[in-house]
This record gives structure tokens, C-alpha cells and sequence, in this order.
């Protein structure tokens, strides 16, 4: 399946949400939930080129999270609230790796990469390497960019 597919409908229907369009938006919403096991809300704020690979399957994203251009995001990520208006923001560029939980207002720099099951539960600065429960800072400088999977 392309890896792409969800973002594709996650752009469809953030455009018919802000068009105003009351039901296509969250039909579609109800199809990726349904059929491809993710939640995806078009109230979110999800940046270019990002990528949900292996289909985004288990993908959980709060309804105002921010996601910046060129995320890679992993299966069985979760990136939502802790019981507070704020919710993540995550930055350009950034490696989210499987099963991976970010919670809470924290900002996740660009270029960071969030181990495989880490918990983010501060922030991370931009160009480092999260790992962990809960998640610490295990390599700072990290040059490569979104093309860097490796964690």
C-alpha cells in the first residue's frame, strides 16, 4: 500500500474542513479510522511530505496537534494530550519511531528522532536523538535529517 495514502486523505479532508464542507470531512475521517486503523482528525495541523509508513496503521493523533513538513511517523505512534488545552508540537523533519508516545505541551525540535516505545513526556531539542521511559536525551548533533530511520 502507498505510504502516502493517509496523508493524501488526511489533505482531502483538512481541505474540505476548511472549505466548510460539514460531512465529506469526517466521512473520510470514519474511512481511515475503519479501514486503515488510524486516527487521523482534519482539525490537526499536519505539514507536507509527511509520511505515516506501514500505512500509519494504529496511528493516534490528538485533534490539535501540530506537525511540521517532512515527518516520518511509524506504526503505533500516539502523539496527544495530558489533560491540558496544550498538545504536542512537533517540528520539520522529525523521526517518530514505532509505538512511540508523545504526550502532553511539549515541542519536539526539528530533525529530532524519537526512539522506537519512547515516551515524551518534555521537550526535545532540535537535532537530537529521544529514547526511553521516559524519554532522555541519548545523542545531540545528529545531522541527518528525515531520511535517517535508523534510532
Amino acid at each position: 500500500m502507498n505510504t502516502n495514502i493517509i496523508y493524501k486523505l488526511y489533505k482531502l479532508e483538512r481541505m474540505l474542513h476548511l472549505l466548510k464542507f460539514p460531512i465529506l470531512p469526517r466521512l473520510i475521517y470514519c474511512f481511515i479510522r475503519i479501514f486503515l486503523g488510524a486516527v487521523i482528525p482534519y482539525t490537526a495541523q499536519i505539514g507536507k511530505d509527511t509520511e505515516f509508513l506501514h500505512a500509519g496503521l494504529g496511528v493516534v493523533i490528538h485533534v490539535n496537534a501540530v506537525i511540521g513538513d517532512n515527518v516520518k511517523i511509524m506504526h503505533n505512534v500516539t502523539i496527544g494530550g495530558r489533560g491540558t488545552p496544550k498538545v504536542p508540537v512537533i517540528g520539520n523533519g522529525v523521526f517518530i519511531g514505532t509505538g512511540a508516545i508523545i504526550l502532553g505541551d511539549v515541542e519536539i525540535g526539528n530533525n529530532a528522532m524519537i526512539g522506537a516505545n519512547a515516551v515524551v513526556i518534555r521537550s526535545v531539542p532540535p537535532n537530537s536523538v529521544v529514547a526511553g521511559v521516559p524519554a532522555k536525551i541519548v545523542r545531540t548533533s545528529v545531522t541527518a535529517g528525515p531520511q535517517n530511520e535508523a534510532v
